[in-house]
């Protein structure tokens, strides 16, 4: 990864929103296009958060979160998910010093149980190596879905009234989202999806309700920073009104 110490804003036009989530789709289709194997569209994307990651930080991005794996991805061909999990790895083992010197911190969020040891593992130090930087806050959701999310945090709080802990009348939109692994993140103020699909696909339901989204139809291994800048001068151009009419 470049440092990316020296690089400038990419655009002083552009106030950044504070917080971009991306879903990341369109690697096996970009692969299938030039006739290649489906792991070729991977490793081109894995370039593509390289270059994502330095755009946000130019542009002053303080959370970027990206939607890498999700719990249905889990019925993949089992090749496909092994050659997935090899990138991750090689991710992991490459990057992650990288990041660090740059400031980054690296979080994840989602279902670790089905992962790797060995993985996990190098997660759990990618995180805690990085856990002090402020700079721009990296978060990859992997073997994650929402609906899992938030019936988690739900059985949580069910548990705690059972246990006296606390009462149904205690449950509010606040007690729900401190039960989230999203919590200590604000809620994105944008999310961007590649390749021309117009869904979220269980990501980040309940954060996402008053999100602004962009969908461009660029295939997710050809998205770089021309291409993250003009998705956020789209979003600088909307007035956002969170339900309130009028304003």
């Amino acid at each position: 990864m470049t440092h990316v110490a020296s690089i400038p804003a990419i655009s002083d036009s552009i106030v950044p929103p504070r917080h971009v989530a991306i879903i990341m789709d369109g690697n096996g289709r970009w692969a299938r296009a030039r006739g290649l194997p489906r792991i070729e569209g991977h490793r081109k994307g894995a370039e593509s958060v390289h270059w994502c990651v330095r755009a946000a930080v130019g542009l002053g991005v303080e959370y970027l979160t990206l939607f890498g794996f999700s719990s249905e991805n889990w019925r993949r061909t089992q090749g496909e998910i092994s050659a997935l999990m090899g990138l991750l790895r090689l991710y992991l083992k490459n990057e992650v010093h990288d990041l660090h010197d740059n400031g980054i911190r690296l979080v994840f969020i989602g279902d670790r149980r089905k992962l790797d040891a060995d993985i996990a593992s190098m997660i759990a130090d990618a995180e805690a190596m990085t856990v002090g930087n402020t700079r721009l806050c990296l978060t990859v959701a992997l073997s994650y879905g929402s609906r899992d999310e938030i019936t988690d945090a739900a059985r949580g709080l069910a548990r705690d009234v059972l246990a006296g802990r606390i009462t149904p009348d205690d449950i509010d939109g606040e007690a729900i989202e401190a039960r989230l692994e999203t919590a200590d993140l604000p809620d994105p103020d944008l999310l961007i999806r590649t390749s021309g699909e117009q869904r979220i696909s269980n990501f980040l339901l309940w954060q996402c309700a008053y999100t602004e989204f962009v969908f461009v139809d660029t295939l997710w291994p050809d998205f770089g920073a021309t291409e993250f800048e003009t998705a956020l001068a789209d979003y600088c151009r909307r007035e956002r009104r969170f339900g309130v009419a009028g304003i």
